[in-house]
């Protein structure tokens, strides 16, 4: 990391002490609110992408959120937390270089914040689950950020809450010394390997995903297996299927949490910003795509065979009960 903003109300904050050790050469630029380096207008992800900075930032305002209504992976009552912005890897469907003009990685330091947060929804609602990767990857960036560290022991005393770490990393040291939680679902977002290596651009390659779900499960943590976005690569049935039997063949089926699938959705100006930044990525020119419900995706045809087909593929490993198809 070559330059760090450090938001002047907490440039004495214990943790920004401990990251400017980790990056002792890196320029400090202090700012007084993230907002003023992260949201400008004049900014190209794109570039910015290749030396994103670091800001770090205290988080204000409502802290936990609601997840859109069909966010679920099995409870009524769903949440969302984030301690980031933005992420290591460059996945070229992700939806977060559509929303933010800047690359760089936004670090909310105070994790008291979440705490409270989190805390005051659990007095409101009976056993909610909580998101912790909807705008970043929950671990990738753990030996800077300390977060499932912080968190894990955390919900571990409030087994009445759920937490989901989603993740493509293979940052999981914390929970291979940490004892495994029924509450907390180690959550892996899963492609099979040709369109992977084409799309998911520096994340981690599925054979290594691979064998940490495998590790992960072997040690009692409840894996969650995310198929997000479905995405209708040449000969895709093949390819989902030989990914989903590889799966099964190395971890047990009665370690699997839930799985959720569902095709790529953007609305419409942020999937135009996105094909912006990309115009010749073969994601965007594999299928013609449309705008319907106020969201460009996949022809509708398309979309059923490609859900209709990996459910199929599914259920011959898992009941029903633990399938969750995105598909709202």
């Amino acid at each position: 990391m070559d330059t760090i903003y450090v938001e002047k109300a907490i440039r004495d904050h214990e943790s920004v002490a401990a990251i400017r050790t980790k990056y002792p050469k890196a320029r400090e630029i202090s700012c007084d609110r993230y907002g003023e380096v992260f949201n400008p207008a004049a900014q190209n992800f794109r570039i910015q992408k290749k030396r994103p900075a670091l800001i770090l930032a205290e988080k204000h305002g409502r802290a936990v959120l609601p997840t859109p209504p069909d966010y679920t992976i099995g409870r009524t009552d769903n949440f969302y937390f984030s301690h980031m912005l933005n992420c290591l890897y460059d996945c070229r469907y992700c939806f977060l270089q559509g929303m933010y003009r800047s690359a760089n990685y936004v670090h909310f330091i105070n994790f008291e914040a979440f705490e409270r947060g989190i805390d005051e929804v659990r007095a409101e609602t009976e056993a909610p689950c909580f998101f912790s990767g909807y705008d970043c990857d929950s671990l990738v960036m753990e030996p800077l950020t300390g977060f499932a560290e912080h968190f894990v022991p955390f919900f571990a005393e409030r087994p009445d809450a759920w937490l989901e770490l989603r993740t493509k990393s293979i940052q999981t040291r914390v929970l291979e010394n940490h004892d495994p939680l029924p509450n907390v679902i180690v959550a892996y977002t899963i492609t099979p390997d040709t369109i992977a290596r084409e799309v998911e651009h520096s994340a981690t390659l599925f054979k290594h995903r691979l064998n940490r779900v495998r590790s992960l499960s072997q040690q009692g943590w409840p894996i969650g297996l995310r198929l997000d976005p479905l995405i209708p690569w040449p000969n895709f049935r093949t390819l989902y299927r030989e990914m989903i039997d590889e799966i099964f063949a190395a971890v047990d089926a009665e370690a699997v949490h839930s799985v959720t699938l569902g095709p790529m959705r953007f609305p419409k100006a942020m999937y135009e910003r996105i094909v912006k930044l990309y115009p010749d990525d073969p994601l965007f020119a594999l299928r013609e795509t449309e705008l319907r419900n106020g969201q460009m995706t996949y022809p509708e045809e398309i979309e059923c065979d490609l859900v209709d087909t990996v459910m199929d593929q599914l259920r011959e490993h898992l009941p029903e009960s633990r399938l969750f198809p995105q598909t709202g």
